[in-house]
């Protein structure tokens, strides 16, 4: 019978004999570095026994009797034949002892539970955790019936006296407060809102009082005695009135009611006429816009009123507060109803004190120089 190790070309042939790593004994060297290597073998290898394990069969390929599997063709398994002999003794690792409470499993690192109070062997405390800054605890009470719990209440939530009582103080509070806003509103309005309007008003009054003294170029001027003059119907322009003092201008209607001293100082209907024997007397409202700084007036101050043909300035030489009964301040006399006058007066009355009327402001003046118009302002409106 013919020896198949020479028949077949492979591991067994000429071939694998050439290779010169190959030790003197026939064994294969481990590879140097790589993990499961075993060590080298020095007696006598298992093909050298006609495939057969010194405590075995010796190993055939599946499907061809008698044919070793190391060395085959290429389609041949060529795992070599198991050497019981070739172990190797590797260390023990030790472990610590794994905690059953922990999760062997995770691909991540498992997070440990809460310690039991029975591990750690303290009593457990009966004080409920203390809440964190910021934090309120509200204890809840459930108000059970017949048909299962109703609604939840706490202590916080359940009316009382005081949560009434600052429920009311709370809604009165907000009530003060609009209404005070509200009274804000309007004293800003009586301020400076009433400005721009009687500003407005007073630019029309100053028109109509210049076509009424406008000359007529129709009319020739008369020769003969100079007539009174007539009073102009209520709420129709009078004079023109100066405070140099203030640097303010107002146009005289007639008449004192509300709606005639709305928008500009009128004259009481029984006084005077400007530059007459007797008391021209004037009333004005304390705004800002009319007679807001009237109590600054001091004796001496120059007050101009401007008629048709002449400039008259008045010296104050009084100052006075009264009653708003006191009307005898506007008589011809001022304080002597009933007496005949002798001097050319003025006087100014308004409210007092400032945002209210139970008292009045009253300015007194003297006629101290008439001008005509032709030579020109008078020095007082110049400075």
């Amino acid at each position: 019978m013919r020896d198949e190790r020479q028949a077949r070309p492979g591991a067994y042939g000429p071939a694998a004999h050439q290779n010169p790593a190959r030790p003197a004994g026939g064994a294969l060297p481990p590879e140097r570095g790589v993990r499961g290597a075993q060590p080298p073998h020095t007696g006598p290898q298992p093909w050298e026994n006609g495939g057969r394990t010194p405590g075995g069969e010796g190993r055939q390929a599946a499907g061809a009797p008698g044919v070793p599997r190391f060395g085959g063709p290429a389609d041949a398994d060529r795992t070599p034949p198991a050497d019981p002999a070739a172990t190797a003794v590797l260390p023990a690792v030790t472990r610590p002892p794994a905690d059953p409470r922990m999760d062997a499993t995770g691909l991540m690192g498992a997070v440990p539970p809460a310690p039991d109070a029975a591990d750690s062997g303290d009593e457990p405390s009966a004080e409920p955790p203390r809440p964190r800054r910021g934090e309120r605890v509200v204890q809840l009470r459930p108000e059970q019936t017949g048909e299962g719990y109703r609604s939840v209440y706490s202590e916080l939530t359940r009316p009382s006296a005081g949560s009434r009582l600052r429920t009311v103080v709370r809604g009165a509070g907000e009530l003060l407060i609009t209404f005070g806003l509200v009274v804000l509103l309007f004293a800003g309005y009586e301020i400076w809102g009433k400005a721009v309007i009687v500003d407005a008003h007073q630019s029309d009054l100053n028109s109509q009082l210049a076509q009424e003294w406008g000359a007529d170029p129709t009319v020739a001027p008369t020769t003969g005695p100079t007539v009174k003059p007539k009073p102009p119907a209520n709420g129709k322009p009078v004079a023109g009135l100066y405070i140099p003092k203030f640097d303010k201008h107002w146009v005289v209607v007639e008449g004192v009611t509300p709606n005639d001293i709305r928008y500009a100082p009128g004259r009481y209907p029984d006084s005077a006429m400007p530059g007459e024997v007797g008391n021209f007397a004037v009333a004005g409202h304390r705004i800002r816009s009319t007679f807001w700084r009237l109590d600054e007036l001091k004796t001496g101050d120059a007050i101009v009123v401007e008629t048709r043909t002449d400039w008259l300035v008045y010296r104050v030489y009084e100052q006075r507060i009264v009653k708003p009964s006191q009307v005898e301040v506007v008589a011809p006399v001022p304080g002597k109803p009933g007496q005949k006058p002798t001097e050319k007066l003025l006087t100014l009355t308004t409210c007092n004190p400032k945002f209210d009327n139970y008292q009045r402001l009253i300015i007194h003046a003297r006629l101290d120089t008439v001008q005509a118009k032709s030579a020109g302002r008078p020095a007082e409106l110049e400075t």
